[in-house]
Order: C-alpha cells, then structure tokens, then sequence
C-alpha cells in the first residue's frame, strides 16, 4: 500500500488554494467539480512528492467546526527558521519556534484560512 491523500474541508476555495500555494509551495494537481452534488474536489502536491492534500468545497457550507479529534499536517523543510522568518514577514499567523528539548528549535506551526494547523518541522 501507499499513502494516497489527506482530506480537509474548506469554506474558501479560493482562499485555501492561495495559502496553499503561497505559504508553502504546494502545486494544484488536478480538480474535479461536481456541481450536481454541490461539491469540488481541488487536490494539491508538494513538487515531487505524488501523496496529496484534498480541498473538498461544499458549496455553501461555511465555515466548519475543527473538533478535537484531528491534530495537523506536518511537512519537513531543510531551511526551518528562514520558512519561518518568510512566512512571518508574509503577515501568515506562526508560532513561535520551538522543539522538544529546551533551547533546541525543531519546527513551527503555522495555520491556514480555516484554523487547520501545519507543523514545520527541520528536515535532518
């Protein structure tokens, strides 16, 4: 087996494609409308990475109840504290660096239009 996607549900299409995009460099893979069902399916990659992230929009649905079951993404980078420096500067709302051992930083989060956080984690 293979790991093939995650699933996420958003209020903005637009707005979840732009920070995807944007803040971290995902590509738009391919997109599938079903306008009968009052749904569009927009999935995304990393370059070189064929698992995805799925941005399912129902139409009007607004906005969703995260809950508590649910944690985050996690996505590795080489370059942790300039992402950071980046996506900070960029207005994108972050935490501050940290780790699991005090005063070595190992990653960030970083949540998207719908609250769902992303960790950025130092690639070793």
């Amino acid at each position: 087996m293979k790991y093939a996607h995650t699933c996420i549900r958003v209020a903005d299409l637009d707005a979840s494609i732009k920070f995807y995009k944007e803040a971290l460099g995902y590509e738009v893979t391919r997109t599938k409308d079903f306008p009968d069902d009052k749904f569009t399916l927009v999935y995304l990659a990393l370059p070189g990475d064929k698992s995805e992230l799925e941005l399912t929009y129902n139409y009007d649905e607004g906005p969703y109840d995260l809950g508590n079951g649910f944690g985050h993404l996690a996505l590795l980078t080489p370059h942790l504290k300039e992402m950071h420096e980046k996506l900070k500067k960029e207005g994108y709302e972050v935490t501050d660096l940290m780790g699991l051992e005090p005063g070595i930083e190992r990653f960030f989060f970083i949540k998207d239009p719908d609250g769902y956080e992303v960790e950025i984690i130092i690639e070793d």
